[in-house]
């Protein structure tokens, strides 16, 4: 198990927190720890409602949430290895959702490699599902202002309606 933790330390993209090692590139709680059966991913995004500045109906809030969901389904794709991804967990519980891969593989480095990816897919996928018309709430509007300054200059900074 040494080895595997030497994998997660020596990549610059991680921090070690106890077992777990905090990824440093996404702006939502997203960690990976060697486990007895393999690797686990773990990333915390907000739902829509718990993400916006107004209230959210519920009907939208679900749609939102099953489409989330759904898309996730497909982060074996993203893995660049011979890495096999099985569908993650994803659990919707106040205002949070909560993604957990598990894999396996015998290299350490291209497991946390793949932890990495798998993290920064579910901030892509979320960042996909962003529904305009809504101001959102620190870290979704980092992103979309981020977004904005990379594409026009004239973003909004922490806090704003998303562009229609």
């Amino acid at each position: 198990m040494t080895e595997t933790h030497d994998a997660f330390a020596a990549h610059d993209a991680y921090e070690r927190d106890g077992e777990w090692y905090e990824l440093t590139t996404t702006p939502f709680d997203a960690r990976a720890a060697p486990a007895s059966d393999g690797y686990r991913v773990q990333v915390i995004v907000p739902t829509l409602d718990g993400a916006t500045e107004e209230p959210v109906e519920d009907v939208l809030d679900d749609g939102w949430f099953e489409t989330f969901r759904l898309r996730l389904d497909d982060a074996d794709g993203a893995a660049r290895s011979d890495v096999s991804v099985p569908e993650p967990t994803v659990e919707r519980e106040d205002g949070l959702v909560v993604v957990e891969f598990a894999f396996d593989h015998e290299e350490p480095r291209v497991a946390a490699e793949t932890a990495k990816v798998l993290a920064e897919y579910v901030e892509g996928t979320y960042v996909e599902g962003i529904v305009p018309g809504f101001s959102y709430l620190p870290p979704v509007a980092g992103l979309l202002a981020r977004a904005r300054t990379q594409g026009d200059s004239e973003g909004e900074g922490d806090r704003g309606p998303m562009p229609l």
